[in-house]
């Protein structure tokens, strides 16, 4: 594995999300000095928070799977995930509710989800379920360590016996046609598939392999942070502010000073010198700009941010092809619905007309299925008493092949109202006169917080942009930055995101990041 050159006893981390704040945590774990800058006021990147009357709304993702990488991220600097936070198993993981009317609640241990799919769909379902479990814990322990937690130099990472695994599992065929091989009922076969949208591709296309995604949700296990999803980053900021990170809040970083220019050359862009060896990251203009020497540099923002701050984008034989982007409607209401989870997915009826309109045509659903999330069902706290937040997620074209960024300051008031008039349509009666405080959040807002094409969700995972053919992390013509981040190894996903801090650290200080020195907590650097 490819390592940064020369010294990296300092190193700017440039974003307090998920991914810099695990990158954090390691390089304190590995003995660097550490200064997170970051351009909002608290840590959390996407996995922001917003108040509203009395109303918690996190603005980031929902979902919290694979928390032994959230303790790994801990336990870098000698601390507990578990004096940190309290995770909150969900059982079930996930309701779904279909167009026909039926329901199913997901069960991620293996005894109550066949007796829940033997419900639902019959004793031979059930009997595929058991079969495409063990399917996808084989198919996660091949790819964990040398597909997932792993940096990748070149194509030719790739060649190693659990390649040759992987094809005996049937990981490079198709996703939907793999599932339908171990389940018949094409509503089972959407809970194991609909987890190919999070990688920007329909299941008819998405390669097999990418069921581990359905693992994580399905098998390992769904958690809920009490106090949101917000929380994680916080704990994760605040064990990394005791082990000795040193933060800087409201600083946006402007440029990257390079060797060669001394301490105020250039300006704009990463205009500062020729040099191939990053020595300051700057931030503000002017005469409020602040100079941050370092060693080396860990940048996390969307990858056109990041290239407009390297100086250029490295070249490909194609553009990059973006995700689906997503419309969110946070809504804080005075009453429920007892048909809801934790997590709710409401499906419409069509299922491969949705992903050709996400993915192809760039319209908007015609027959929408839908991601409810209400955390209060877990941790009332989140809202005023008696009251209850709703977290609705309705994919969209990103911007790139769908509406465009002025076109939804029109649309984006329709299609909210559109929305409740199909949830109310599908049960929850009432809920746009249940509202009292609401943020709903478009494609435009994603393109104003600096998201390529309109989306939260990066880069595609295509064939072409995945493992050693996604944008590396190492970048030409820098000798000392690394990326992380959604948008380069390995992907998109909270898991996936942890894990790209965790890489990024490795290739600061070596493989074996920081699993090789813990700190005590409360160390000071």
């Amino acid at each position: 594995m490819r390592t940064l050159d020369g010294p990296t006893d300092h190193v700017v981390v440039v974003g307090a999300g998920l991914a810099g704040l695990s990158a954090a945590l390691h390089l304190l774990g590995a003995g660097r000095a550490v200064t997170v800058v970051d351009r909002g006021t608290r840590p959390g990147g996407r996995a922001g928070r917003v108040e509203r009357g009395g109303y918690h709304l996190d603005t980031g993702p929902t979902v919290l799977t694979m928390p032994d990488l959230v303790e790994d991220a801990f336990a870098a600097v000698g601390d507990r995930l578990a004096d940190r936070l309290d995770l909150i198993p969900l059982h079930p993981a996930y309701r779904a509710r279909f167009a026909d009317g039926s329901a199913l609640d997901v069960h991620t241990g293996a005894d109550a989800m066949a007796a829940e799919v033997e419900r639902f769909a019959g004793s031979r379902e059930a009997h595929g379920y058991r079969r495409l479990r063990h399917w996808l814990e084989k198919l996660y322990a091949v790819q964990a360590r040398r597909f997932i937690d792993a940096n990748f130099d070149s194509p030719l990472s790739l060649l190693h016996p659990d390649l040759v695994r992987l094809a005996a599992l049937g990981g490079f065929g198709r996703l939907d046609a793999r599932i339908g091989s171990f389940i018949s009922d094409e509503r089972l076969r959407r809970i194991f598939s609909f987890q190919a949208l999070y990688a920007g591709i329909p299941p008819a296309k998405a390669l097999a392999a990418y069921a581990v995604i359905a693992y994580m949700d399905t098998v390992a296990g769904v958690c809920f942070p009490r106090g949101g999803m917000h929380a994680l980053p916080r704990a994760m900021a605040d064990a990394a502010a005791d082990a000795g990170a040193d933060f800087r809040y409201g600083h946006d970083v402007t440029r990257l000073e390079r060797s060669g220019c001394g301490s105020g050359g250039g300006s704009g862009g990463a205009r500062g010198g020729s040099g191939d060896r990053i020595t300051a990251v700057i931030t503000g203009h002017g005469d409020d700009q602040v100079r941050i020497p370092c060693d080396a540099v860990v940048l996390t923002p969307d990858l056109p941010v990041t290239y407009r701050l390297l100086g250029r984008p490295p070249r490909r034989p194609v553009p990059l092809r973006f995700s689906p982007s997503a419309v969110i409607l946070h809504a804080g209401t005075d009453r429920t619905w007892p048909g809801l989870g934790h997590h709710t997915i409401s499906f419409g009826h069509a299922w491969k007309r949705t992903f050709r309109e996400l993915t192809h045509t760039g319209s908007l659903m015609s027959d929408p299925s839908l991601l409810i999330t209400r955390p209060t069902a877990t941790d009332p706290g989140l809202a005023p008493p008696g009251r209850h937040l709703h977290y609705i997620l309705a994919p969209c074209p990103n911007t790139r092949i769908g509406p465009g960024v002025q076109e939804w300051a029109d649309l984006g008031p329709r299609y909210r109202d559109s929305l409740l008039t199909e949830l109310e349509r599908r049960g929850l009666d009432g809920l746009g006169a249940a509202i009292e405080e609401e943020c709903l959040v478009t494609p435009a807002d994603w393109t104003a917080e600096g998201h390529a094409a309109g989306t939260p969700f990066s880069a595609a995972h295509t064939f072409a942009q995945t493992g050693p053919f996604r944008p590396r992390n190492l970048v030409r013509g820098t000798t000392n930055a690394v990326l992380a981040g959604c948008g380069t190894t390995p992907g998109v996903g909270v898991p996936t995101v942890l894990i790209s801090g965790k890489l990024a650290a490795a290739r600061v200080t070596g493989s074996g990041s920081g699993a090789a020195v813990r700190v005590p907590k409360g160390r000071r650097a």
